[in-house]
């Protein structure tokens, strides 16, 4: 008697989880979303299965009910700050891998594609992009390219776009809930420890920079930003673990 054929084992895709933290985002939550849905075409691509999250940040506007209507999941966090609005999406999120992407952002197919392509290396700890402002003329042109210029050197990510493991994320503890503005520095400090430890290192990708939102260069003055870059600078600790000192990610501005 011939033997019964077995059926082959079902292999489960690696799946990327797109977490968008969100306050206040309805003007530009649409088009965020709309490119995501674009780009999120790069997973498939890669043979990557991927599902969107929504952090409503106890928005006061139609931020939640733009998200649902788009097809996201959306998960609520209470306590407006940015590194609690992330975690709060992580733990909703499935997937082996997590991407935070900023509610003011445009990814590209291109760019999901060579993030989960990097991803599927050995080796690999965290992913980030270079970025490139949509206006603010070229005062903001500059401080991008001379920030790309220190996050590749650095391997610095930011806070537009973070890609991390998932296990790495949940050892090294999340977001820091000290901080109102520059978490992500603190997490790529962390994850550089862990990374040391497991031989795993962080990639900053470049070929397809992240589009993302001038509108800080729009609504502030200069003096009110390099005010707040002075402090952050000298007085660090006391600047971004203090909510009003952050204004720039927390007032109603929009």
């Amino acid at each position: 008697m011939d033997p019964i054929p077995q059926p082959a084992p079902c292999l489960r895709r690696p799946k990327v989880s797109v977490v968008i933290p969100a306050f206040n985002e309805e003007r530009l939550l649409p088009a965020t979303l709309g490119a995501i849905r674009e780009a999120s075409r790069g997973f498939g691509d890669r043979g990557w299965t991927h599902e969107w999250i929504v952090c409503d940040n106890n928005s006061t506007d139609r931020t939640a009910e733009i998200a649902a209507a788009a097809g996201a999941r959306v998960v609520f966090e209470p306590v407006n700050q940015i590194g609690r609005a992330r975690n709060a999406g992580a733990r909703a999120a499935t997937g082996e891998w997590i991407l935070f992407i900023d509610a003011d952002s445009r990814p590209t197919r291109e760019l999901f594609a060579d993030a989960v392509a990097t991803a599927s290396r050995p080796g690999v700890i965290a992913i980030g992009s270079t970025i490139r402002l949509d206006g603010g003329g070229l005062s903001a042109a500059v401080a991008a390219e001379g920030w790309n210029l220190v996050s590749r050197l650095a391997r610095l990510l930011a806070g537009s776009f973070i890609m991390v493991e998932r296990q790495a994320f949940e050892t090294v503890g999340g977001f820091s809930l000290e901080f109102y503005a520059g978490e992500e520095l603190d997490l790529v400090r962390r994850l550089k420890a862990q990374g040391k430890q497991d031989h795993r290192r962080i990639v900053i990708l470049h070929r397809n920079p992240l589009e993302t939102s001038a509108r800080k260069v729009r609504l502030y003055g200069p003096m009110e930003t390099f005010g707040f870059l002075l402090r952050a600078v000298f007085r660090p600790r006391s600047t971004l673990r203090n909510r009003d000192s952050c204004f720039l990610w927390y007032d109603a501005r929009r």
